[in-house]
C-alpha cells in the first residue's frame, strides 16, 4: 500500500490532468458560443484561470521533486476533446455545456478541498495556500454559472439559439 504522501501526490497528478482537461473544454465550448456573449467571455476568462491552476499544480509537484503524469493529461485533453465533439451532434449544445461546466465545476470544488486537507495533514502549507486560490476561483466560477443559468436557458428557449 502507498504511503500518505505518495497518495498525496497522486491527487496532486490527478489535479493536473484535470485542470488540463478543464483547459481544453472551455476553449471547445468557448470556441462555438457567438450567440452568447457574456457566458463566452467568462469561460475565456476561466480558461485562463485554469492554464494558471495547471502551473501551479505542477509547481506543487516539482516542489516535491515529481512531475504531473504525461499520460493522465493526454488522456484528460482527448476525453476533453471527445466531450467537445459531442456539442457538435446536439441541438441545445449550450445548455449541455452549461451543464457540463457546472458539474466539472463542482467536481474541482471536491478536489481542491480533498487535497487541501491532504496537504494540512502532511504539513505542506505552500500547497495548502495554492490550492486554497485555486479553490476560491473554482468556487467562483460555480457561482457565475449557478447565478447566470437562468438568463442562458431563458435566452436558449426565446431564440432557439444552440450557440
Amino acid at each position: 500500500m502507498a504511503d500518505s504522501r505518495d497518495i498525496f501526490l497522486q491527487w496532486l497528478r490527478d489535479a493536473h490532468a484535470m485542470e488540463e482537461q478543464a483547459e481544453q473544454m472551455l476553449a471547445s465550448t468557448a470556441g462555438r458560443l457567438e450567440s452568447y456573449g457574456d457566458l463566452k467571455l467568462r469561460l475565456l476568462q476561466h480558461q485562463s484561470e485554469t492554464r494558471e491552476h495547471a502551473r501551479l499544480v505542477d509547481a506543487c509537484l516539482r516542489r516535491h521533486g515529481t512531475a504531473s503524469s504525461t499520460i493522465k493529461d493526454m488522456t484528460a485533453r482527448a476525453t476533453a476533446f471527445a466531450q467537445g465533439l459531442s456539442g457538435l451532434f446536439v441541438a441545445d449544445e449550450v445548455i449541455k455545456a452549461t451543464l457540463a461546466s457546472t458539474t466539472f465545476e463542482h467536481m474541482e470544488i471536491a478536489s481542491y478541498a480533498i487535497i487541501i486537507a491532504a496537504a494540512e495533514a502532511l504539513g505542506d502549507a505552500e500547497t495548502v495556500s495554492i490550492c486554497r486560490r485555486i479553490l476560491e476561483d473554482e468556487q467562483q466560477m460555480a457561482r457565475w454559472l449557478e447565478e447566470n443559468t437562468p438568463a442562458v436557458v431563458q435566452r436558449f428557449l426565446a431564440t432557439g439559439a444552440g450557440t
